[in-house]
């Protein structure tokens, strides 16, 4: 069988995630509900670690997540931050500042839980994850940016297994992709010929594949994060910046 992986394009969409959610504001559009909730579940992580980094204890930031997430998907903090609309991430930490702010003041008396939250903090171990945080020289910001980059980098990385794997060719991608990160040696690419029987020059056409598509991938999913395809190359330049830091 040939591993010449045939990689299906993702269907062009008039509006991203983001877009969607900004052009329908407070309207009743279940299109943009989902694409909220989406990217809620794609990027929790990073307000957790942010709520955690300001000296919360993991049970108050865990109810402090969710309590923010079922107010927002309840759309009324989209209204009240429209200045930060331009892109997710900015506005998602403003909005998230400003709910600790009232929080602060009313959640002795503010039940917790109210059932709207559509995500598990307990189910996806955010207290887990956050103990392999570093203890001390990033910023409760600068965790923020940190975590957010590299989740957005995470959601790349299913995406392109979720095709490959939808090919059956999930191993062949988990043999490749480590050519997305390091320059391996001629003989790596020989290796993984030998393997799946194949010729090292079509392994070496195989990584190229993968290679572009990362990129289109990536692409799509910063557009995903901001309100104007004019933003998306100033976003990927911060997001690297924020890598390289």
């Amino acid at each position: 069988m040939s591993n010449e992986h045939a990689i299906r394009k993702d269907p062009v969409f008039t509006s991203t995630h983001w877009s969607q959610v900004v052009a329908a504001a407070d309207a009743s559009s279940p299109r943009a509900a989902e694409a909220l909730a989406q990217l809620c579940r794609t990027y929790w992580y990073p307000l957790y670690a942010f709520i955690r980094r300001q000296g919360i204890d993991a049970e108050e930031a865990q109810d402090l997540t969710q309590e923010f997430f079922a107010r927002l998907l309840e759309k009324n903090f989209i209204a009240a931050a429209a200045e930060e609309k331009g892109r997710f991430r900015s506005f998602l930490l403003v909005a998230l500042k400003r709910f600790l702010i009232n929080e602060r003041e009313r959640r002795q008396a503010q039940k917790r839980g109210g059932g709207q939250a559509s995500i598990s903090l307990d189910d996806l171990n955010a207290e887990g994850r956050y103990r392999f945080e570093p203890a001390e020289g990033l910023t409760a910001d600068r965790i923020y940016e940190q975590r957010w980059a590299l989740a957005l980098l995470d959601e790349v990385m299913e995406g392109l297994r979720r095709e490959y794997a939808a090919d059956g060719k999930a191993e062949w991608f988990d043999a490749l992709k480590v050519f997305l990160y390091d320059e391996k040696s001629e003989a790596s690419q020989a290796a993984i010929g030998q393997r799946f029987h194949v010729s090292e020059s079509a392994v070496k056409s195989a990584v190229h594949r993968l290679r572009k598509r990362y990129r289109e991938r990536l692409r799509s999913e910063v557009a995903n994060t901001v309100a104007n395809p004019s933003e998306i190359d100033d976003e990927l330049q911060h997001l690297l910046v924020v890598l390289s830091g």
